[in-house]
């Protein structure tokens, strides 16, 4: 017979497999190129604001629809949306998963992204910002 879960198995099997489906801004940054997909899920006036150089825009409302046209089935796909008050990457994930993907969330969105001093295009260009020292503890490569 199986020795029940107690909760400290049970925060640590979730945890093991949150983890398995979820991806940080730096690693994002220092993934070798071409190992996935990044794919900005947040509405156009959002991706007009600024994205990050390189993602595809699908809005999570458009997964559905567009997904065959813009990404190969079978595709490694990171999402990523606004910050972490924002749970449409989640939502985007989800999508991605249901139609067979492969795909993880990035957590802390494009905020956390700017915020480490990553790259932001913007309709004026690539703008890099000073990393706000709270949240990156090393200057990225860019």
């Amino acid at each position: 017979m199986e020795k029940p879960m107690n909760d400290a198995d049970v925060a640590a099997a979730y945890l093991r497999a949150k983890l398995q489906f979820e991806i940080d801004v730096m690693d994002v940054a220092d993934a070798a190129p071409g190992s996935f997909v990044l794919v900005d899920t947040r509405r156009q006036s959002s991706w007009d604001h600024g994205h990050i150089p390189g993602a595809v825009h699908l809005p999570t409302a458009e997964i559905q629809a567009r997904v065959g046209a813009l990404i190969p089935a079978g595709s490694s796909v990171v999402v990523y949306s606004w910050g972490p008050g924002c749970n449409g990457s989640t939502f985007a994930a989800l999508a991605f998963a249901e139609l067979g993907y492969p795909v993880r969330e990035m957590i802390g969105g494009i905020e956390y992204w700017a915020r480490n001093g990553l790259p932001v295009e913007t309709a004026g260009g690539i703008v890099v910002r000073d990393p706000d020292a709270l949240v990156t503890a090393h200057q990225p490569q860019v």
